[in-house]
């Protein structure tokens, strides 16, 4: 009990928000597949040309390219004497869209931005970006039009408040205190978009997937976003979690591999992005316990790669009464 306390403190200090924009096109028009990759290429065309004011094509020779929110948002630097990822340029994006997998024609279009840490900071020119980024269309489609606005009233709710009012002012509301729920006894955990885990240079495929390794990426990944995007980095026993996560199985999997493709605008080629999708099941006992808060947590900021563009999406199913 006393690992799970402190495990659900280390988490509740990281500021989350998660908004919707609702639009519509303005001529019938469906989207068809998965248009993660698109909304992730106009939100970060619009958002530079939205906040950048020396025109510099590449953002690393630009004198501002430490103090500008667009390469902190969308090709975050790393931290002059970071400790952490000293030997990458980029560290985990402080943001994630959540697109449908499909729209029928004449359809609301809903697309969730979650914002992290002090990105959130930010969340006025965010939404502005995708608004003018979905003026010009996504994949095609004829212009769409931002209708509604809206912020969850605290994470995990599913509340929707909107937040733009008849005269155009935008009012956020304040991020709260992550608030855990009760802990089910058993859980299942749904992949509903692809989940890229690689593991030895190899991404992991239905057979060879575990428990330690998908907990060991939202331990690195909750580690990583609160070290670079929060005042508080995680402090809890490493080594300890993960030997722990290595003596727990699902009880049941029911994965496939599902392929996909985006087109690199940065490679000028087609990119695979296929990963897991599926269910697997889980029994919360007093061994499986401290891994709670990640499971939770890790349903709002994804797992594995590509999380931006909503890939690594999951959300958790209480398999008895209590609520996930």
């Amino acid at each position: 009990m006393q690992h799970q306390v402190q495990n659900e403190k280390a988490i509740e200090s990281l500021p989350i928000a998660r908004y919707e924009l609702r639009f519509r096109a303005e001529e019938p028009y469906s989207f068809r597949g998965f248009t993660g990759s698109a909304w992730r290429g106009i939100f970060g065309h619009a958002l530079k040309r939205t906040v950048c004011i020396t025109r510099h094509e590449h953002c690393p020779e630009c004198m501002l390219y430490r103090s500008c929110v667009y390469p902190y948002i969308f090709d975050t630097p790393l931290p002059v004497g970071s400790e952490k990822l000293r030997t990458v340029q980029t560290i985990p994006h402080p943001f994630l869209l959540e697109v449908p997998w499909a729209i029928p024609e004449n359809s609301e279009i809903p697309i969730r931005l979650t914002l992290i840490g002090h990105a959130n900071r930010y969340v006025v020119y965010a939404i502005h970006a995708l608004e003018q980024g979905a003026c010009n269309g996504v994949r095609h489609s004829p212009p769409l039009i931002l209708r509604q606005i809206l912020q969850e009233e605290r994470l995990g709710t599913n509340v929707w408040l909107p937040i733009k009012n008849r005269a155009g002012v935008l009012t956020p509301l304040p991020t709260h205190q992550i608030d855990l729920p009760q802990m089910p006894a058993k859980v299942r955990i749904v992949f509903e978009t692809p989940l890229r885990l690689r593991c030895q240079d190899r991404y992991l495929t239905p057979d060879r997937f575990s428990f330690v390794e998908f907990f060991r990426n939202l331990l690195g990944r909750l580690s990583l976003l609160k070290y670079f995007h929060s005042d508080e980095p995680l402090t809890v026993d490493f080594a300890g979690l993960i030997s722990a996560a290595n003596l727990i199985n699902f009880t049941q999997m029911s994965l496939r591999w599902r392929d996909w493709q985006r087109y690199s605008s940065r490679q000028k080629q087609k990119l695979q992005m296929g990963g897991l999708m599926g269910s697997a099941d889980l029994d919360l006992t007093a061994a499986a316990a401290p891994f709670w808060p990640y499971l939770w947590i890790g349903q709002f900021i994804h797992a594995g790669k590509g999380t931006s563009m909503g890939l690594g999406k999951f959300r958790l199913e209480s398999l008895n009464d209590a609520a996930a």
